[in-house]
């Protein structure tokens, strides 16, 4: 196995980290190569054919009224610019009365930024500057610990019809008056080291997300006038946060029954952001399991160690069961100090909420011990039995799905 600091030789930082960190780096330059090619396959004789029917309409205007061919020019750059400060042919709702502004904020902190409304004051440009960094920063906690939340609730949901399902199957016993007490250790004990899946919870978020865009594009279709294709198309871009802005919802001047449809926006927006949000991070774990898993079929050899090739790491997420051998953890940071679980399974799995808690408690620790590391150059020695409880899984989002979704398998 290669060394986790550096390659074992000394050479240069070849390891499985650095292997997978290039691996996606290379596939999300073809991802993105891929999809130039079918964008502009679909969307660019679209635009051709819009720039011949544009030049041909304003050759006629100009003809039609005798008008400068620059002096109309210069009449559409006005036109422009009062577009983008909000002003439209049609009647639409004011901008930044207290209502538009609120609207405006809140696609700041969620990082929708549909771009319909942008401040055009010098102040206003400032003050969005600090109020986004707050703001953003704010709205990325709420998002994470909605995630701990929805977690949290869809183990327990499923550890609940696992365990009934064993009961059923005769697996586990059931209760009685006499032995109720002794069947219920019993239950604890043969459920303890069952996780759910990560491909089911991933199932879930998945069904959640398209319930919650198929009720909101049935409103936006029925209140807005948009077709329900269209209304689909908005709820992705909205609650994946992209916001385009060529379609926004809410913004004419009046609705029938405009307060309930108001607060139903809101509500579908909020919720729909939080499940796109919280299946974004369990699709990135899949990702990773994959990459482990070309890594491992790859086994790329050090060209300077002969006999030595690139192997996940012990604690890597791998498509498959994996045994894992009894070791004991230290966090320098907080002197916890426990044993991993022979036998449990490493692919798809949930940690309990215990074991979130604690890696919970050490993430700003071990975020600055990570820091420190890199900054003063000192890598992990090779294999060292010291290992950070939620170091190799990340910080921040990711991080809680690693360690909720077991990417390491440590009982902290």
């Amino acid at each position: 196995m290669a060394c986790r600091g550096s390659c074992c030789c000394g050479c240069g930082p070849v390891n499985e980290d650095n292997a997978r960190f290039i691996m996606l780096l290379l596939l999300i330059i073809l991802y993105l190569l891929c999809g130039a090619a079918v964008f502009s396959a679909l969307e660019h004789p679209k635009e051709k054919q819009a720039k011949e029917k544009w030049a041909q309409r304003f050759e006629l205007f100009s003809q039609k009224y005798n008008l400068n061919r620059s002096d109309l020019e210069k009449f559409l750059r006005h036109y422009e610019e009062a577009n983008m400060a909000g002003i439209r042919v049609d009647t639409l709702r004011p901008r930044w009365d207290f209502t538009g502004a609120f609207y405006f904020v809140g696609t700041v902190v969620s990082t929708i930024g549909f771009g319909m409304t942008t401040p055009a004051t010098v102040g206003g440009k400032i003050f969005l500057i600090f109020y986004g960094l707050i703001g953003c920063a704010a709205t990325i906690l709420f998002f994470n610990l909605f995630l701990e939340r929805m977690i949290t609730v869809l183990a327990f949901v499923l550890k609940s019809c696992h365990e009934v399902q064993r009961r059923r199957k005769g697996v586990l016993p059931h209760d009685s008056r006499q032995d109720s007490s002794n069947a219920r250790l019993n239950s604890e004990d043969s459920l303890a080291g069952w996780k759910p899946s990560v491909y089911c919870v991933m199932l879930i978020l998945c069904v959640a997300a398209i319930i919650i865009s198929c009720c909101a594009s049935a409103m936006y279709s029925s209140i807005e006038g948009w077709g329900y294709l269209d209304s689909l198309y908005f709820c992705f871009v909205a609650f994946s946060t992209i916001g385009f802005g060529d379609m926004v919802s809410t913004q004419r001047a009046s609705y029938e029954n405009q307060t309930v449809y108001r607060i139903g926006n809101f509500f579908f927006i909020l919720m729909g952001v939080c499940c796109i949000y919280s299946l974004f991070n369990v699709i990135s774990i899949v990702i990773k399991q994959v990459l482990n898993w070309l890594l491992k079929k790859l086994e790329i050899p050090c060209h300077h160690c002969p006999g030595r090739s690139l192997r996940p790491r012990r604690n890597a997420v791998m498509p498959g069961h994996v045994r894992t051998r009894v070791r004991n953890i230290s966090i320098d940071t907080d002197a916890v100090n426990d044993s991993e679980t022979d036998g449990r399974r490493m692919s798809g799995e949930m940690i309990s909420m215990r074991d979130f808690l604690a890696a919970n408690k050490v993430n700003l620790a071990i975020m600055q011990k990570q820091l420190s590391e890199t900054a003063n150059g000192h890598p992990r020695p090779c294999g060292s039995t010291n290992r950070h409880n939620g170091f190799s899984g990340g910080v921040g989002a990711l991080g809680i799905m690693n360690n909720r979704l077991a990417e390491t398998s440590v009982d902290r």
